[in-house]
C-alpha cells in the first residue's frame, strides 16, 4: 500500500531493517516520520547502523526491508566526519560558491555569505583560507555551507567524531544554526553534546534485532523515535 503523507516536504520510513552480507541486522522495524525545522539525531553503539541510516533514507541505499518515501525532497546535503574544503580558497569563498550556484549575484552571495559565518561565529575569518583553520572553525564551515546550499535534505554525520573536547563544544553551540524551516535535518553522532543540541532523538539501541524481533523502549514519549 503507498504511503501516504501530507502536503509538503517530508521523508517517512516504515519498517525499516538493515543487515550487510555475513553481518547481523544493524536495526529492525524503524518507523520514522520527519518534518523540516527540527534537527533529528540518530544515535546508537558503534556499528548500529547510523551513517547507514542516513544513506538510506538519501535513497544511496535500499534497505533490506521496509520502504521510505520521500516527499518534494529534490536536493540534499552531506556534511562528513571529516570537513572537506579546498585548501587554498577563502572561507567566504567556500559559502560563497553554493549561493552563487543557486542563481544569487556576486554582491547578494557575499552578502548573505557574510550572515551566515556570523551565524556560525566565523566573521573574523572570513578571509582566511582553508587550510589555515582550525579543526573546528573548518566543521562549523562545513555547517555554513550545507546551510549555503538550502538542500530540502540535509544529512550531517558525527560532526565531532574527529575533534576534542572543547573544539567540539563550539561546533555543538552553533549546531542549532542548521535548522531552518524549509529543511529536514538528520544529525548521526555518538556525542552526548551534539545528541543534546538537537531538538529530537531516534536511539537505534531501540531498533537493535533480538531473537528476529526488534526491542523497542517502553518508556517514554515516541514520535517517529526514541524522545531523550
Amino acid at each position: 500500500m503507498p504511503l501516504s503523507i501530507a502536503d509538503g516536504k517530508s521523508v517517512r520510513a516504515r519498517g525499516l531493517s538493515h543487515a550487510f552480507p555475513g553481518t547481523g541486522v544493524l536495526f529492525a522495524d524503524l518507523d520514522l516520520d520527519l518534518r523540516p525545522g527540527e534537527i533529528v539525531a540518530v544515535v546508537g553503539p558503534s556499528g548500529s547502523g547510523k551513517s547507514t541510516l542516513l544513506s538510506i533514507l538519501a535513497g544511496w541505499m535500499t534497505p533490506t526491508h521496509g520502504q521510505v518515501e520521500r516527499r518534494n525532497i529534490r536536493t540534499f546535503g552531506w556534511v562528513f566526519q571529516n570537513p572537506y574544503g579546498v585548501p587554498r580558497r577563502t572561507t567566504l569563498d567556500h559559502v560563497v560558491l553554493p549561493l552563487l550556484a543557486r542563481g544569487l549575484t556576486r554582491a547578494r552571495a557575499e552578502e548573505q555569505a557574510v550572515d551566515l559565518l556570523r551565524r556560525f561565529g566565523l566573521s573574523t575569518v572570513g578571509e582566511r583560507q582553508f587550510r589555515d583553520l582550525s579543526g573546528g572553525e573548518a566543521q562549523r564551515l562545513m555547517l555554513a555551507r550545507a546551510v549555503a546550499t538550502a538542500a530540502d535534505l540535509l544529512l550531517v554525520d558525527e560532526p565531532t567524531a574527529q575533534l576534542d573536547l572543547a573544539t567540539a563544544a563550539t561546533v555543538n553551540r552553533v549546531l542549532a544554526g542548521i535548522a531552518q524551516d524549509d529543511a529536514i535535518v538528520v544529525v548521526a553522532t555518538h556525542d552526548p553534546h551534539t545528541r543534546d543540541a538537537c531538538t529530537r532523538v531516534v536511539d537505534l539501541a531501540d531498533y537493535q534485532a533480538t531473537g528476529g524481533r526488534a526491542r523497542h523502549q517502553t518508556t517514554g514519549e515516541r514520535s517517529g523515535g526514541a524522545a531523550r
